[in-house]
């Protein structure tokens, strides 16, 4: 064998999504794309935000010799300082620039936290369903992920988190909006979350940090909020991107925050400096830091999700599919009609309709649906949702 025995086997239980879109693109060649329904991927559909568009122009036409050289590891000066104010604003701390990391994407970001803060065999405790590539992550870095359930709602079962804490335990990671649910955590339940954790701390004799993934923090409907980590919990730091508040995934642009509060700041934002260099990354995408350090509180027209999610709940709650109504991000974890989640997301091709099932994402007897799609997907799709019903119940 030519490649690593680990990697090998991380790519025969590579993830589902990926799965998906493979199939999708078998799907799509044999019967034409316009008659394949893909809800594999969270590949936001929507356009970025006019303000995205004339700032990219106008930082072009602007660059001045030297505007692709090396920058410092942890980002622009002038994109750090803007961040920074965006995060006063969204979290109501006082946070300075010397507090924000620039990174290639949400998933760089977690990657430069995890290898600053793992030692070989630290677990990094995270709520299922939970975005898989997660385990990949901990990994990278000598860590292991020790997955907990949730409530029925996908909410946070705090007695879960509460025995699966052990002397191996250096960060519990979450994420809110979630992927796959859609679910938030409550301001309640993230100041019970907080004090569990400084009092586990307090017995390990460890700080066990906790992580926050928010690429999906703007994406919410009605009156919902999103309540900040930092309010609660002070050794506390946040990982995010830009790739779903104004749709930009392919540009790989996001950054961390820590928690003015967290007692070991110093050594943690040296840490992660020197992590995002080493790790390859070295530093962010600098046009792009650029564009967004003049953005002001652009994203983009979350009232088309909103919709969205009306079209495809409405009708699949009129099918018989059992759920529970995202609040946030744009993705339904619906319970499949059989308990053969994998075999369900099947009988969902057969009507060319591509979902991913619950078990890649550690919630068995699911399946995702991701509506970041046209309006006309979801319509149309619908048929093949009721056959696939109707067949269910002609099983049982």
């Amino acid at each position: 064998m030519t490649i690593a025995k680990k990697i090998d086997g991380f790519m025969s239980s590579a993830s589902w999504i990926r799965k998906m879109f493979e199939e999708g693109a078998r799907l799509k060649a044999e019967h034409g794309a316009a008659n394949v329904f893909d809800f594999s991927l969270g590949n936001p559909n929507l356009p970025p935000p006019d303000q995205f568009q004339t700032g990219l122009k106008q930082t072009i036409e602007s660059l001045t010799p030297g505007a692709h050289a090396y920058m410092p590891n942890t980002g622009l000066p002038e994109t750090r300082e803007a961040i920074a104010g965006r995060v006063a604003r969204e979290h109501g701390v006082t946070i300075s620039a010397e507090e924000i990391v620039m990174t290639c994407g949400a998933a760089g970001a977690l990657n430069v936290i995890l290898k600053s803060l793992l030692d070989p065999g630290d677990e990094v405790i995270t709520p299922a369903p939970f975005f898989v590539e997660y385990r990949f992550y901990a990994d990278n870095h000598g860590g292991l992920l020790k997955t907990v359930a949730t409530q029925q709602d996908f909410s946070l079962d705090l007695a879960a988190i509460e025995a699966a804490i052990g002397p191996q335990t250096k960060a519990v990671l979450i994420n809110s909006p979630n992927n796959p649910t859609g679910q938030l955590y409550s301001a309640a339940s993230l100041a019970e979350l907080a004090e569990l954790l400084r009092r586990k701390s307090e017995q390990t004799g460890r700080t066990i940090y906790l992580l926050s993934d928010e690429p999906y923090r703007k994406i919410v409907y009605g009156d919902v909020f999103v309540p900040s980590i930092f309010t609660y919990y002070a050794d506390s730091i946040v990982a995010t991107s830009f790739s779903k508040d104004i749709s930009i995934p392919g540009e790989r642009l996001g950054y961390i925050a820590v928690n003015p509060q967290a007692a070991c700041k110093a050594d943690l934002m040296a840490a992660m400096t020197l992590a995002n260099r080493i790790l390859g990354f070295v530093n962010a995408p600098g046009l792009i830091q650029r564009v967004v350090a003049n953005l002001s509180n652009a994203t983009v027209d979350v009232a088309a999700y909103a919709r969205k999610r009306e079209l495809l709940c409405g009708a699949l709650a009129d099918f018989g599919y059992v759920f529970t109504k995202p609040p946030g991000a744009f993705y339904l974890f619906a319970r499949t009609p059989i308990a053969d989640d994998v075999a369900f997301v099947k009988m969902l091709q057969d009507e060319l309709i591509l979902t991913v099932p619950g078990s890649g994402f550690g919630g068995p007897g699911h399946f995702r649906i991701s509506y970041c799609v046209d309006d006309d997907t979801i319509v149309k799709a619908m048929p093949g949702f009721k056959r696939a019903m109707e067949r269910c119940s002609e099983l049982t």
